[in-house]
């Protein structure tokens, strides 16, 4: 009959990446190598230890001098293009001009031609209807006006 051993690997703790940095910022304080630091992480952690990669390159980020263990921020594209800012400004575009197109409203924006459709229509609830943009939920009152404006 095989032993099997029981590890406490199996029950190793989960943190995340921010909880890593913070126990790598520590042992490299202590003055401990890269090295050092992942085969204490793997002794403690197991599996869900990160990788010897992510560990080298933290511990010589802390070693330079940094000493925040959070991400940098990043420029470059925000995660959404529907925000307030921009669904105001393509409303007021529109009220301004109901002809405009969509491609100009794109180009105002600087946001892509699908993002200005799900604009127009998911968030401010409008159609094309004869060239101009018009709100999608009329009463028939509205209708009945708007009908006899254009005919007039």
């Amino acid at each position: 009959c095989a032993r099997v051993k029981q590890t406490r690997f199996d029950t190793s703790p989960k943190m995340d990446k921010i909880e890593y940095r913070a126990v790598i910022k520590y042992f490299v304080l202590k003055g401990l190598t890269a090295t050092e630091i992942k085969n204490e992480l793997d002794s403690t952690l197991g599996d869900s230890s990160p990788s010897f990669s992510t560990v080298k390159k933290w511990a010589a980020e802390f070693k330079r001098g940094r000493s925040s263990i959070f991400d940098d921020e990043r420029s470059g594209r925000p995660k959404t293009a529907t925000n307030e800012e921009i669904i105001q400004k393509i409303h007021d575009s529109v009220l301004n001009d109901r002809r405009v197109k969509v491609r100009e409203l794109s180009n105002i924006a600087n946001i892509s031609i699908d993002r200005v459709h799900n604009i127009l229509h998911e968030h401010l609830h409008m159609r094309k209807l004869s060239a101009r943009w018009v709100p999608r939920l009329l009463t028939v009152d509205q209708k009945r006006i708007r009908t006899n404006i254009s005919q007039e």
